[in-house]
């Protein structure tokens, strides 16, 4: 924890990190987020009986979208070009939710872990949305990064 913020100049002004003399290296972060709801609100969504239509799709579909636009969202986050973004949703009736996992990727010369956290996070956002008529005490949590991997610090890894 030693590592100084890096979006803070001497002045303790905020500042968008310089990463032009960075190298170009392959990078992937893994982010989660999970949706718990009443067991009738899953299996609705489960069956596909939902009058809005497919909640699933439509979370994946704004967990992509809202990759692309993390940089128009966090203020010092750089416009990124991602070579792959990857959003997955699993229903776990045993335990009332929806897990959700963003994979993003890209060759570049900064991380993202914003990237993958802001899909993940606006995936869960869709769910409640598209749900709130029903279950309106639905709880999104579990919100984290997973594992980083490529850049100067490598690869890390949540401990399970």
């Amino acid at each position: 924890m030693g590592d100084q913020l890096t979006h803070i100049d001497a002045k303790g002004n905020a500042q968008m990190v310089d990463v032009t003399d960075k190298a170009v290296t392959q990078r992937e972060a893994r982010a989660t987020a999970t949706v718990s709801m009443q067991p009738e609100t899953l299996s609705m969504i489960v069956k596909g009986e939902h009058k809005k239509g497919d909640v699933l799709t439509v979370a994946r579909i704004a967990g992509i979208q809202a990759a692309k636009k993390c940089a128009d969202l966090i203020p010092l986050c750089h416009p990124l070009m991602l070579s792959s973004i990857k959003v997955e949703l699993s229903p776990v009736p045993e335990e009332n939710c929806v897990r959700i996992e963003a994979v993003c990727k890209l060759a570049g010369q900064t991380g993202v872990e914003m990237e993958a956290l802001t899909a993940a996070s606006v995936a869960a956002l869709t769910i409640y949305d598209m749900c709130k008529a029903v279950d309106k005490g639905m709880v999104i949590g579990d919100v984290r990064l997973l594992e980083k991997l490529g850049g100067r610090s490598g690869h890390w890894q949540a401990v399970p």
